[in-house]
């Protein structure tokens, strides 16, 4: 089974969806399963997970409504407020929805660097593992050491890493990042998912070369047992087709074993999330 572990639904709306600028014209409409299900034959894809991308009760019921009109979104990660005093009773509303295999919440929009770490936020993160749900992780470099602090609390919870944290790869920026994702890597209850890298590179010009060596350094932290493919469609069309984005990561897996290249391609993202065949 070959999954795309991260990729995006939306009905463009200007005011809800202000993130997409004006300098983003390509992404500024409607994209919908329609729209992506020749991409994933083409690309040899069997499945994907469709990721939230607004912080509403409203996004959840419309991925799951997706999902379940088409066999090949194998599962949905939502959106729930963490700091509900009865988030225990809206998890458990959920148990009946079976391709939600877990949720998200955008901490690199937050003003406070350390909102992970506030005392509601962790009594939600803390429900989830009662639930089977897993959590993505979205930030930024600078919240790579506050997020280590986060998964350190919550040793048997599943995380997994969005978009390698967001590297500055069109600064050349290494440094600390590779410290940081390290560290991070450290916790056996973190993954990662090898998406959104083209877009942090620039949009016109990056390269194979410029890219691989940031994969190299989160291929030698987590291992290949941790790592999954993610497209970041629609999203990665600021700067690269769908086809592309397969493209680097079959050149970058393509000196593994061929073990080690399922993993990457679908078998990490079937165990994470809990997939069925």
């Amino acid at each position: 089974m070959r999954i795309d572990s991260h990729q995006h639904f939306w009905q463009f709306e200007p005011v809800r969806d202000a993130w997409i600028t004006p300098n983003m014209s390509v992404i500024r409409r409607d994209f919908l399963p329609d729209d992506l299900a020749p991409l994933l034959k083409e690309n040899q894809i069997d499945g994907c997970i469709a990721v939230q991308a607004d912080q509403s009760l409203e996004e959840t019921r419309f991925l799951l409504d997706l999902a379940n009109q088409h066999q090949f979104i194998k599962g949905v990660v939502g959106w729930i407020d963490f700091r509900a005093k009865d988030i225990s009773e809206q998890l458990s509303g959920h148990e009946r929805d079976t391709k939600l295999v877990g949720f998200r919440h955008i901490l690199q929009s937050e003003r406070d660097n350390n909102f992970m770490l506030g005392t509601d936020f962790l009594t939600g993160i803390a429900a989830l593992k009662a639930f089977d749900f897993t959590y993505d992780i979205l930030i930024f470099p600078k919240h790579l050491a506050t997020a280590r602090k986060l998964v350190r609390k919550f040793a048997n919870q599943p995380f997994v890493l969005d978009h390698i944290a967001k590297p500055y790869i069109q600064k050349g920026l290494v440094r600390q990042w590779e410290r940081d994702i390290r560290s991070l890597a450290m916790h056996d209850n973190v993954w990662c998912k090898l998406s959104g890298i083209i877009t942090e590179a620039d949009w016109t010009i990056w390269t194979h070369e410029q890219i691989e060596p940031y994969l190299e350094i989160v291929l030698e932290a987590f291992g290949a047992n941790r790592l999954m493919f993610g497209s970041d469609w629609p999203v990665c069309l600021l700067a690269g087709s769908y086809s592309r984005v397969v493209s680097l990561i079959k050149g970058f897996v393509s000196t593994l074993s061929g073990s080690e290249q399922d993993c990457i391609w679908g078998l990490n993202a079937k165990r994470f999330y809990g997939l069925s065949a």
